[in-house]
């Protein structure tokens, strides 16, 4: 006969008293969140069962846990509506918790999300910068995607966007516009967007046999720095007849400043942006080409990763899901 499992087998397992044991079971008294689930994952694992001498598998609840570090939405609330379109489709719900990138109210949310026995857990990132897996005792062996940043574990399953083959993209887009001296107007240099936008970039030039007409100008990613570095640019005293902006923000302040001094846009000098920021882009006195970073179908994939793994059939390294290019005026007349 099988043997039944008691209060100080879990006990023994998880190092814990069989009182606290109790407790967590019976879902009474203060416990951590932590704590609670990890008394129920051993409970789960030794196959505890309260009024059967049997054991049985974990049941699965049909909840997916989603938990985002992007404070504004901009990069998450695309990516979830993709999510939730694939696992609604699926009858699984959504969990949503914010945790502002603090690591310790992430590991909070996750206890949370855990002990209501979430099927598995979306990590949705603000950003394409890599991020540190969570740790073995946060995790307690749930099946986790990473989506949008990345982990920097090559083991673990991430979805993100290419952005090296944007940067390629956007300088063919310009050569096959007849522009041949390109200059580039970036955010802070240390972001893992800008590093692989213009590797894709430099690459691209380099295939054409060009080089930029003017160093890279790295600075914010606000619509000021994009004013600032036009002006930079244009006292250079050197021909530009293009210019790749790293995002939407910084390709309106570029066009704004080229116009102010008479440039015009296309026509003397063409802009093209990235992240296809819908008021940023269409709202500019020239619409901005821009590119998609495709976030929906980011969750969409991140999603079936996950589902995936909840049935067995775990995904690892990290899938690269290409940027649409949007034509608009700035590269167009």
């Amino acid at each position: 006969m099988t043997k039944r499992i008691t209060l100080d087998d879990i006990a023994a397992a998880a190092h814990v008293s069989k009182a606290t044991v109790s407790k967590a079971l019976n879902d009474t008294g203060q416990l951590s969140a932590h704590t609670r689930r990890l008394i129920l994952k051993t409970a789960d694992e030794l196959g505890y069962v309260k009024t059967a001498n049997v054991q049985t598998p974990r049941c699965k609840t049909g909840l997916i846990g989603l938990v985002t570090s992007d404070l504004e939405g901009r990069f998450s609330n695309p990516a979830l509506i993709g999510a939730e379109n694939t696992l609604g489709s699926t009858n699984h719900a959504v969990l949503l918790t914010n945790s502002r990138g603090d690591p310790k109210l992430e590991r909070a949310h996750i206890d949370q999300l855990s002990a209501r026995r979430v099927d598995g857990l979306l990590m949705l990132g603000g950003e394409t910068d890599s991020r540190p897996p969570l740790k073995p005792n946060t995790a307690l062996g749930i099946p986790i995607v990473y989506a949008y940043a990345p982990s920097n574990n090559p083991e673990d399953c991430s979805v993100t966007c290419d952005n090296v083959a944007a940067g390629a993209m956007a300088i063919d887009h310009l050569l096959l516009r007849g522009r041949r001296h390109i200059a580039i107007v970036s955010g802070p240099e240390h972001y893992t967007a800008t590093k692989d936008r213009l590797a894709g970039a430099r690459k691209a030039l380099k295939q054409s046999g060009l080089q930029l007409a003017a160093p890279v100008c790295y600075g914010n990613w606000h619509e000021s720095w994009g004013r600032t570095a036009a002006q930079l640019l244009l006292s250079k005293g050197v021909r530009i007849d293009g210019i790749y902006c790293l995002n939407d923000m910084l390709a309106r302040g570029v066009i704004e400043t080229l116009l102010a001094q008479g440039i015009r846009v296309p026509e003397d000098i063409a802009v093209i942006g990235h992240d296809n920021w819908q008021v940023t882009a269409t709202e500019c006195r020239v619409p901005i080409t821009s590119f998609d970073n495709n976030l929906q179908e980011i969750g969409r994939r991140a999603a079936r990763h996950l589902l995936d793994a909840i049935n067995g059939n775990p995904h690892h390294g990290t899938t690269y899901i290409g940027c649409s290019l949007i034509v608009r005026k700035s590269t167009t007349a």
